[in-house]
């Protein structure tokens, strides 16, 4: 009976990941989406949905965790570009460009995690804090002279899916050129704070 139970459970995740999913891609106002609307589109009941994600912002944090996995392995252990063994600054540049990638690729739901959800901001959210850190890190290990917290969060700031949604839907910005733009950003930030004096 466990086992079935366990099985039935699993079943029903992975349906309302598939549904959740698609329902993200494809509305026009991610933020509009309820607990319902998913529940409906999986086939499931609005209680198992919340037993199996907690509250709606549970169920986005597993939807961006199965987009985000390969790009946080990518980070942590894998070659160049972006893995550890890369020189500082060009790290930097090649994370930057790896999320802008995904938050493109998954516009409507980088939207949703990102606005003030539970009373968590984006900036309160644990996997900002790693990526915020990390570049903090970089930033100092490139040989940055200003503020390194703060220049991390700049650099962040470029690639917030708000700011993205708004220069690629409503400015009709190609991606190619998103992606310059940013490399060119990066450069500027970075050499302006190797001029800068320490922080205090």
């Amino acid at each position: 009976m466990t086992r079935a139970e366990r099985s039935d459970a699993a079943r029903n995740r992975a349906a309302v990941l598939a549904a959740a999913d698609e329902l993200f891609a494809t509305v026009p106002e991610p933020a509009r989406l309820s607990m319902d609307d998913v529940a409906a589109a999986a086939g499931v009941g609005k209680g198992t949905l919340f037993r199996a994600f907690g509250n709606r912002a549970g169920l986005l944090q597993a939807l961006w965790q199965r987009r985000y996995e390969p790009l946080r392995y990518a980070i942590e252990s894998g070659p160049p570009p972006l893995g550890p063994e890369t020189d500082p600054r060009q790290r930097i540049a090649a994370i930057l460009d790896a999320i802008l990638v995904v938050k493109l690729d998954n516009r409507h739901l980088t939207l949703a995690v990102e606005e003030r959800s539970g009373g968590t901001s984006l900036y309160e959210q644990p996997q900002y804090q790693l990526v915020h850190q990390l570049l903090c890190d970089l930033v100092r290990a490139a040989g940055g002279g200003g503020d390194s917290e703060l220049l991390a969060h700049l650099l962040l700031a470029a690639v917030r899916a708000d700011l993205l949604n708004h220069l690629a839907s409503r400015r009709g910005i190609s991606r190619r050129r998103l992606r310059a733009a940013l490399a060119s950003a990066v450069d500027l930030v970075l050499e302006a704070a190797d001029a800068s004096p320490p922080s205090d």
